[in-house]
Parts: C-alpha cells; sequence; structure tokens
C-alpha cells in the first residue's frame, strides 16, 4: 500500500485489454481531500503527449481530485483525435466520480504513434472507478507497468514504527527505459495527507525532482509523456514545516528513482557516477550525466572493464571547470586515474556485482553530484529493437 497509505486517497488497477498481454493497464487515483491541492511536473521533450498538454492545463489551477493512466498505449503524436480522447477519458472519470473534468489529470505511457482503443479504454475506465479502494494502491502500480518487470512503490514514513510528523506520504512510479528526464520521469504520482497549498506543493516537488529523477538517465533518452504528479488531501489535519516536507518528499523520489534505474531495460549493472569538488553543482551534474550517456562507458561496464579512459574522454567533452591533469577517477573505491594518468592497478577493480560506484574527482571547487545510470547491453538492444512488434 503506497500511494493509498495517506489518508484522503483511493486507487484501483484493471484490465481494459490495451495490452496484448491481458495484463492490468488502467489505474484510477482518486483525492476524497478534504483537500485538493497538486503540483505537477512534466517532460520537457517539445513532442508532448497529447495527456501531457492536457494535464499541463488541468494542474494549472492547482486543484486535482483525480488522476487516470493507462499502459499500452503513449496517444502520443496522435492529432487533434488523441487530444479529443484524452478529454473524453477525462469526461468519463468525471462523470463517474461527480466531479469536473478539468480537474482530472491523463497520463497514457506505451507506443507512440497510435490511437488509443477508446471502444476499451472507456470501460475499464468504469471499472477502475468501480473498484477504488483505501487497499488499491498496488494494482495501480501494477496496472502502470509497460516494459517493467515489477511494480514500483514507495512510502513515508517507511514503515508503522518509524517517526514521523503526524502525516504521511506514498509514491507509485512506472519507468525501465527512456529514462533521462527534465522535470520528471516516466510516469509518477505521489500522494500526502498534509495540508499544504499548490504552491507549497510545487516549490517542493521540483526540489525533490531536481536532485532525483532528474538525475536518473537510464539511456539518454527522453519520453514525450512523463509526468511526475504530487496530490495532497489534507486528510491528517498536520501543517508540515517545508523543509521537513521537502526532505521527506525527497526521500520518496529517490527511493522511486533507485527502483528505475534498478529495473532499468536489460541491465546488468546499476551505476552510480558521482562527481566531487566540482567549481558547481550544475559542473557536477553536467561531468556525471556525459559518462552517464557514453556508450563506450556503458558497455565497458557490462563486459566488467573498468576502462577509466571513456570516463575521462567523456568529462572532457563538457565545459566543466578543470584542469586534464587534476582528473581523478575511482570505481569501486579504487582509484584507477590519479592527476589525469595512471593511478592503482585497474585489476584490483571487480565489477561483477550488480552495484557499481564510480567517483570522479575534478579538484576544481567544493560542489557534487550523483547521477545514476546503468549498463548498455545485449538484452537492451534486443528488447527495444522489436519493442512495436
Amino acid at each position: 500500500m503506497s500511494i493509498t497509505y495517506p489518508g484522503g486517497f483511493r486507487a484501483s488497477g484493471v484490465t481494459a485489454g490495451l495490452k496484448a498481454s491481458g495484463k492490468p493497464d488502467v489505474a484510477l487515483v482518486a483525492n476524497d481531500g478534504p483537500l485538493h491541492s497538486a503540483a505537477a511536473v512534466f517532460t520537457s521533450n517539445r513532442v508532448a503527449a497529447a495527456p501531457v498538454h492536457w494535464s499541463r492545463q488541468v494542474v494549472s489551477d492547482g486543484r486535482v481530485d483525480a488522476v487516470v493512466l493507462n499502459s499500452g498505449g503513449a496517444n502520443a503524436c496522435t492529432g487533434h483525435e488523441g487530444f479529443q480522447n484524452t478529454h473524453r477519458t477525462a469526461e468519463a472519470v468525471a462523470d463517474l466520480l461527480a466531479i469536473s473534468a478539468t480537474d482530472v489529470l491523463v497520463c497514457s505511457t506505451g507506443l507512440i504513434g497510435e490511437q488509443l482503443p477508446m471502444d476499451r479504454l472507456l470501460p475499464g475506465v468504469e471499472a477502475a472507478a468501480g473498484g477504488l479502494s483505501t487497499a488499491g494502491g498496488a494494482s495501480a502500480a501494477e496496472a502502470i507497468r509497460t516494459t517493467d518487470t515489477v511494480s514500483k512503490e514507495a512510502r513515508y514514513p517507511a514503515s508503522a514504527d518509524s517517526p514521523s510528523e503526524g502525516y504521511s506520504m506514498g509514491g507509485m512510479a512506472k519507468g525501465a527505459g527512456m529514462l533521462a528526464p527534465g522535470l520528471a520521469t516516466m510516469l509518477v504520482v505521489l500522494t500526502t495527507d498534509a495540508v499544504l497549498r499548490p504552491e507549497q506543493l510545487d516549490t517542493a516537488l521540483r526540489a525533490a525532482t531536481r536532485v532525483s529523477f532528474d538525475r536518473t538517465d537510464a539511456d539518454g533518452c527522453m519520453s514525450t509523456n512523463d509526468t511526475v504528479v504530487l496530490l495532497a488531501s489534507g486528510a491528517s489535519g498536520v501543517t508540515p514545516d517545508e523543509a521537513h516536507f521537502t526532505e521527506a518528499l525527497t526521500g520518496v523520489c529517490l527511493d522511486l528513482a533507485a527502483q528505475l534505474i534498478a529495473d532499468a531495460e536489460g541491465a546488468s549493472h546499476t551505476i552510480a557516477i558521482t562527481t566531487v569538488r566540482a567549481a558547481s553543482e550544475h559542473d557536477a551534474e553536467t561531468v556525471g550525466r556525459a559518462v552517464a550517456r557514453s556508450n563506450l562507458f556503458k558497455t565497458a561496464i557490462f563486459g566488467n572493464d573498468p576502462n577509466w579512459g571513456r570516463v575521462l574522454s567523456a568529462v572532457g567533452t563538457t565545459d566543466a571547470v578543470f584542469e586534464p591533469e587534476e582528473l581523478n577517477v575511482s570505481m569501486n573505491g579504487i582509484q584507477i586515474c590519479r592527476n589525469g594518468g595512471i593511478g592503482d592497478s585497474r585489476d584490483l577493480v571487480d565489477l561483477r556485482g550488480r552495484d557499481v560506484t564510480v567517483e570522479i574527482d575534478l579538484q576544481a571547487g567544493s560542489a557534487a553530484a550523483t547521477i545514476w545510470t546503468n549498463d548498455l547491453t545485449h538484452d537492451y538492444v534486443h528488447e527495444n529493437s522489436a519493442y512495436s512488434s
């Protein structure tokens, strides 16, 4: 139970027949209030899907009563008909829940360039509305999966025994590829029963996504549908300290981001690239992202090869402040590059485990940032070469 862990929320997940596999493919999350505050961030891809265009309008007034999500079709690059289908979906939810369509967010994920089968989707929406439950979080998380091998959920506090400040938070996410977002990553719904205004939610959400989902970079490819939405029901009656709430929200987002990378399509290694002693946080992030997007680096890790030369060559393509003869690189704690040259023997580095750490020391300042990525494998190529077939 994640998104329904906080008070004031119900959810469901059903099978509408959008997926050939016959697995669940429609999810619904309802905020029963008494508060209906919301904030959201979306893909910065200029080729945005119809649900993104719709949902940007919906959340602009800071109120959201429900979120409907479907897998099995992205509804991207589908023109006027695609936007009308998004509108129809929102209206169907509104009619079933006796709310306004302009307070219904719509999210879709799946193959780009095909119209959604509305004759299956709309009955699925009706079934989802009928199945709403305070115990429905897990079924909703299951229904938004595409190439994900597992559903992804998180919550605050982490357990009933964990300390809290009188409010709670939950989250679900989907994503296993096209994880290189701007302000979001794939589809994420976050819920809280705290009492917060939309502008407070927006500030907290942007701060949390900046250091979590924005730094999750599986393959350098940005989706047309990325959406992260945060809903507040106010059911706890507690108005939290904003700094504490942002910290708790960031923890939930980091948890979900880690799950996304751990389930990256075909990956055999999960890689944390931390750049330290950078002149600015921007420089640290830029350097880490350049390495994370290097296919040469990613294939080396797949082959358990600690090839630090590929790290340095990627760092050298950036505009970050550094001197080449002062670069240090460590893998799994072994400094294999020292002051831009040969360090400890690369034979000391064992990359056979799932988790890999790379530290890049620029010796140019005091800022740091971590980018999370994965290796490039035969399985990734196979899965994505046959995605539409």
